[in-house]
């Protein structure tokens, strides 16, 4: 599955959960304490997805978006099961 996520870097704490944007076009909100300097938070992004979903860290990875705070992940996930926790992350 491909979805799109929204960084929010500095953060006081990861937090993967939210809703930015509204319809079909909503990205989830991905909190990280990791600054945007040399890749660090993308990487500490692909890390908290991972955890989310529940896969490898391996298992994610980044499309588009590697200068910006809207990113295009593919995590390696069976696409129901990927549905579900999209949605429940998306409404918490």
């Amino acid at each position: 599955m491909r979805p799109i996520v929204r960084v929010r870097p500095g953060a006081s704490r990861t937090r993967v959960g939210g809703r930015h944007g509204e319809g079909d076009g909503a990205a989830l909100v991905v909190a990280v304490s990791a600054r945007a300097v040399n890749g660090a938070a993308t990487a500490a992004v692909l890390a908290a997805v991972a955890q989310a979903f529940e896969v490898r860290t391996r298992a994610v990875t980044l499309v588009t978006g590697a200068t910006s705070r809207t990113k295009v992940l593919d995590v390696d996930i069976d696409d129901a099961e990927g549905h579900r926790r999209w949605v429940a992350l998306l409404d918490s």
